[in-house]
């Protein structure tokens, strides 16, 4: 019989009570305990909830939602929790208090740590009942464990500690797709293609990615064995590397579009975006750049500060880029630019999808609203919300959602999120296919309440993301490429070719990336191999199509009429995968963007939109004499 049994609720409630009364639930429980520490989480959360949540929270919903989560995964379901403190039919109950929905949880996790008649994990319990308790709440206020926060603080901080290298799991096996430029495996020649079968003298094979992670990561400093196979080699390679710090590029890649169109393309807005754009900006301008294409497409957010920073970039000191709207005084803000941004006159265009939300809508939404430059591309996601994270006695995390954001104009990003939290995560999916009868949908639904004006005049809408200035309907993925997706082909066929004819493949292009977009092809025989690939996956030619479709089976049926059409978007991404498995990952956009992404070409194409666009600015604020200042409406 475990020590977790025959606990009495006096221990809990003699310390709970009263520390509730002197201090508050920061301080609830002291101590190591498991069961303090569950009961220490759970009344923490509830009090972050109530303190800090932009919306008006009822202590009731939260106190049973989290009962319901408590009792639902429960691994004995036999046991009958009718008229005991499990029971959630809860009657005539209202909860009106912390210190009440508290007195209540406590009573049902000892009861069922008090059940002599099955093991439970209470851990996991508590974690259910914490998860069931943001139900209510709006979709991004969440519970983060403790392994999740880990990760997620390493990839916003800009930097985590280990080997340095990007892989996937094929075939069982860990693939090296690229050593990070100047990292510890990148020194000790470790490279794409590589195989990494033993750590630290075990098999690694049938790893999962987190089994990857948790072996190749540590501390700086720290040592770690790897044995690799390499392809035309049979012997085992042993290399041991000594871990390191690894910087996590929020930059994609810069480059130079044309002599006068300097590109960026920005993944998300992590603790160093701004130190690694303003560096890119440095580097184009270097070149001449004389114009910008920004490319937030895909970008999720981040932090808000990070966004705010870019944003400011593009405007005098002064000029309102964002606020925060909350029922808390202390989230309420206006966020205005600091100094002179360095690029404030410089042309700028801005792509945005469905995948940008948050810090992306942020700088995409001041961009529009003053008039500073063209918003290209489809509508994006809407996320108009900002979150605060937390930290609970176990390392897990809760991050709440405390304000709302506005851009310059006053207008709400955020989409509605009242018909649960799946919709909304799916609503993106329902979009009409074609981005300009999405926006149209969308405009013809938005009420006056939601219009609002651009410094120059230009109606823009609140309610569900940015409508773009320029919208462009591309679609990227054939169904073909879907099918390689799917199936994982595009990568092994390039692992493959990398096998087979790296080392003459290195030879040939390894110090001539320029001449590689312009001038490789695959040869007729790759082109061949692919397809027959593609045919054992489940591509069907036949001259009785009509349309190109998927059956119920998976199944890929194609005209051969439209076979060549088909697969350009496959071989475009197989060059672009192999341009980063050579070269590194800030190479694989230049070749997306010339083999598959004619958004990039269709955006150079725009730039007399653009002066348009600042000269009705610029007539707009010099007739009302504001230079340097916003007007709404």
């Amino acid at each position: 019989m475990s020590l977790k049994r025959y606990l009495t609720p006096s221990l809990f409630s003699v310390i709970v009570l009263a520390l509730l009364y002197a201090t508050g639930i920061d301080r609830v429980l002291a101590g190591s305990n498991t069961h303090e520490i569950n009961l220490k989480k759970y009344a923490e959360v509830q009090q972050k909830i109530i303190e800090n949540h932009v919306d008006e929270t009822s202590i009731d919903e939260l106190y049973k939602n989290s009962l319901r989560g408590f009792v639902r995964r429960l691994s004995d379901t036999t046991l009958v929790i009718e008229g005991t403190p499990l029971d959630t039919v809860f009657a005539d109950l209202k909860i009106s208090s912390l210190r009440q929905s508290f007195s209540h949880f406590e009573r049902a996790y000892l009861f069922l740590a008090n059940n002599t008649t099955i093991e439970e994990n209470l851990d996991e319990r508590v974690e259910d009942a914490i998860v069931a308790m943001f139900r209510p709440l709006d979709p991004h206020s969440v519970y983060i464990k403790p392994e999740t926060s880990e990760r997620i603080q390493d990839e916003f901080t800009g930097r985590f500690e280990g080997v340095g290298i990007q892989f996937q799991v094929l075939d069982d096996t860990i693939t090296v797709i690229s050593a990070i430029s100047n990292g510890p495996s990148d020194q000790l020649g470790i490279r794409s293609g590589d195989r990494i079968v033993k750590i630290d003298g075990e098999s690694s094979v049938g790893f999962s990615e987190q089994d990857v992670v948790r072996s190749l990561r540590g501390p700086k400093g720290t040592k770690v064995t790897v044995g690799i196979q390499r392809p035309g080699n049979r012997q085992l390679l042993d290399f041991e590397i000594t871990r390191d710090e690894i910087p996590i590029h929020t930059v994609d890649s810069s480059y130079m579009l044309d002599d006068k169109t300097g590109y960026i393309r920005v993944n998300r807005f992590a603790a160093t975006t701004h130190e690694e754009f303003t560096r890119a900006m440095r580097d184009l301008r270097r070149d001449n750049m004389e114009r910008l294409v920004l490319d937030l497409r895909g970008n999720p957010g981040g932090y808000l500060e990070q966004a705010v920073r870019m944003a400011n970039d593009f405007f005098p000191r002064g000029t309102t880029l964002v606020a925060t709207e909350s029922r808390h005084a202390r989230f309420t803000s206006e966020y205005r630019a600091r100094y002179n941004g360095p690029y404030r006159e410089i042309p700028l265009i801005v792509l945005v999808d469905e995948g940008s939300a948050s810090g992306s809508e942020i700088v995409s939404g001041a961009i529009q609203d003053h008039d500073r430059g063209l918003v290209v591309g489809r509508r994006t996601f809407g996320k108009g919300l900002v979150q605060q994270q937390y930290e609970l006695p176990d390392k897990s995390n809760v991050r709440i959602t405390i304000s709302r954001y506005l851009t310059p104009s006053g207008r709400e990003i955020q989409k509605p999120y009242r018909d649960g939290r799946e919709k909304y995560a799916y609503e993106i999916y329902t979009r009409d296919d074609s981005a300009s009868g999405d926006v149209s949908e969308f405009i013809s639904n938005v009420p006056d309440s939601l219009r609002y004006r651009t410094v120059a005049g230009r109606e823009v809408f609140g309610g569900g993301g940015v409508v773009p200035d320029h919208i462009v309907d591309v679609d990227i993925a054939s169904e073909a490429f879907v099918l390689m997706r799917r199936n994982n082909i595009g990568t092994s066929f390039v692992r493959d070719f990398i096998d087979r004819r790296g080392t003459e493949f290195r030879e040939k292009w390894e110090d001539r990336f320029d001449a590689f977009r312009t001038d490789f092809y695959w040869s007729e025989a790759e082109q061949e191999t692919f397809r027959e690939r593609m045919v054992d996956a489940g591509m069907v030619v036949s001259d009785t199509v009509s349309t190109v479709h998927f059956d119920d089976g998976n199944k890929l049926y194609v005209n051969p009429v439209d076979v060549e059409e088909q697969l350009k978007s496959p071989f475009g991404f197989m060059k672009a995968d192999l341009a980063r498995q050579i070269w590194g990952s800030e190479y694989y956009y230049p070749v997306i963007n010339d083999e598959v992404d004619p958004m990039v070409n269709i955006s150079l194409s725009l730039w007399d939109e653009v002066m348009n666009l600042k000269a009705m600015r610029d007539e707009a604020l010099a007739r009302e004499g504001m230079a340097d200042d916003f007007m709404r409406n």
